[in-house]
């Protein structure tokens, strides 16, 4: 793995730090974290790239993981602007963009900036929409604890066991999770778009809509609604398995991901370019 950061310039936006996550050779796949930080597809990344002929790009979205964030980046589009920016300055191809929860949110705005680069979406428990009778969960009103029993099918092998920590590894663990929160605020607000829905009938890039059946954060029927707005989205939803498919049944999800991306990463895309 190689880890680099980019000085990235939107245009009419302004410049960015992105700090970027490198592995493999192969097809690209630009892989979008979700509330949970980077660390919560480091693990997916490692196998994918080691697995398959697939170069993954991982990035940290500014302000996770106490990385700087820019005052005019603070909105999900401007993260889709930011990356659609990064795709071009790394000269990439055929790209396949697979997103988790608010990653899941960026990939599908980025699929309607459009970019002859992107040649597929991939979206894994993702928010964004507003669907009256399925809300997503208020991550930050929940009580301590909650949010683990909403995100996995089975939590307990997930449990971090912090009386086995050192006082500084806890320090270190409380500060990363204090940082990602702060910018997933920013970014997220209510975790909703009020016109992300009615705008999704703009995308014209194939799509693949991944949901866990246990998922408590973002609902199945939520994800249904999802596939639906999008034309000519797939759904597949995987059984034993919550918000984060990529920690809770990474085989399953990877099967899912390189099928897709080996399918349409030759195909023309329709965007708008």
């Amino acid at each position: 793995m190689t880890t680099t950061t980019y000085a990235v310039t939107v245009p009419d936006c302004g410049l960015a730090d992105v700090t970027v996550a490198a592995r493999g050779e192969g097809r690209p796949i630009l892989l979008l974290h979700g509330g949970a930080g980077p660390q919560s597809v480091d693990r997916f990344a490692q196998t994918l790239a080691k697995r398959e002929r697939a170069r993954v790009i991982a990035p940290t979205h500014p302000g996770f993981r106490g990385t700087p964030r820019p005052e005019w980046l603070d909105s999900v589009p401007a993260l889709a602007r930011l990356y659609r920016a990064l795709l071009d300055q790394l000269d990439l191809t055929e790209v396949t963009v697979v997103g988790n929860s608010i990653g899941g949110w960026i990939a599908a705005e980025l699929a309607l900036l459009g970019s002859p680069r992107i040649h597929g979406i991939v979206l894994v428990d993702a928010v964004g929409i507003h669907v009256a009778d399925q809300p997503v969960a208020d991550v930050f009103g929940l009580p301590k604890g909650q949010l683990a029993e909403r995100s996995y099918h089975d939590p307990a092998p997930f449990r971090i066991d912090v009386s086995r920590l050192s006082e500084a590894q806890r320090a270190a663990m409380e500060a990363s999770i204090a940082s990602n929160f702060a910018a997933l605020r920013i970014y997220g607000g209510s975790m909703t778009d009020p016109t992300l829905r009615s705008r999704l009938s703009a995308i014209t890039l194939p799509t693949l809509i991944v949901w866990g059946d246990s998922d408590r954060i973002s609902t199945p029927d939520y994800g249904r609604a999802y596939a639906a707005a999008i034309p000519g989205a797939r759904f597949e939803l995987l059984a034993d398995t919550g918000h984060l498919p990529q920690i809770e049944n990474p085989e399953a999800l990877l099967t899912l991901v390189w099928s897709f991306a080996v399918t349409h990463a030759t195909r023309k895309p329709a965007g708008r370019g």
